[in-house]
């Protein structure tokens, strides 16, 4: 069963959430075609590696592709699988385009990155010395999630499809599909030793302090 916007009308296109969300599908294609050698050295070189981020450690000449501040940004576009692909891809669209149309689409586009990052330092910081790249946009869609709690409250979605026998679709209310996501992050994060739990987390609390600042001036 798969969340659905109950509601298809939109003030704007979400022009933003669409480009980032067919970014991670192009990004995640490339990186299937690269092997897992190639794979390996592109989240080394692309992926936010804390210890090199805070100058603990460096790469290797020939995969310094970037300055280590860019993989604050380049490693929200990269996963870790298929699974992490799709639970990103489909909260990126439930919650982006209601976000995206309170915001407009040049808050919405410094919104995501600024609450991206600042995932992505709650990660760090506290294992400024860790090898281990941190991958993925979960950072940044958790931010989404609580902004999504404070433009856009009243959303119901549609839960489907359903089995014919178990009668029409159930609309639920956007309050319970936010907590199923910070469930779902939280166990998946428990169930890796928590690794990604202060990204979650300090996304999340980005997102709820920084969602009334960008909606400043907008009716």
């Amino acid at each position: 069963m798969i969340p659905l916007p109950a509601d298809n009308s939109r003030r704007i296109i979400p022009l933003v959430t669409v480009t980032i969300l067919a970014a991670c599908l192009l990004i995640y294609a490339w990186q299937i075609s690269l092997g897992p050698t190639g794979l390996r050295r592109a989240i080394l070189s692309l992926g936010m590696i804390p210890a090199r981020l805070f100058g603990h450690a460096s790469l290797p000449a020939q995969l310094e592709f970037v300055p280590p501040v860019a993989t604050i940004f380049t490693s929200m576009f990269l996963h870790g699988g298929a699974l992490h692909l799709a639970g990103n891809v489909l909260f990126l669209w439930l919650f982006g385009d209601g976000v995206e149309a309170a915001m407009g689409h040049v808050r919405f586009v410094l919104f995501f990155f600024v609450c991206g990052a600042l995932a992505a330092l709650a990660q760090a910081l506290p294992d400024a010395s860790s090898p281990s790249p941190m991958i993925g946009a979960s950072g940044a869609i958790s931010a989404l999630v609580a902004a999504h709690l404070i433009c856009c409250p009243g959303t119901r979605f549609t839960i489907g499809p359903l089995p014919r026998f178990l009668g029409p679709p159930r609309r639920i209310s956007a309050l319970f599909v936010c907590g199923a996501w910070l469930l779902m992050l939280v166990a998946g994060a428990l169930w890796a030793d928590g690794d990604g739990v202060r990204a979650h987390l300090g996304g999340f609390v980005a997102g709820l302090a920084l969602t009334p600042l960008f909606l400043m001036g907008r009716r």
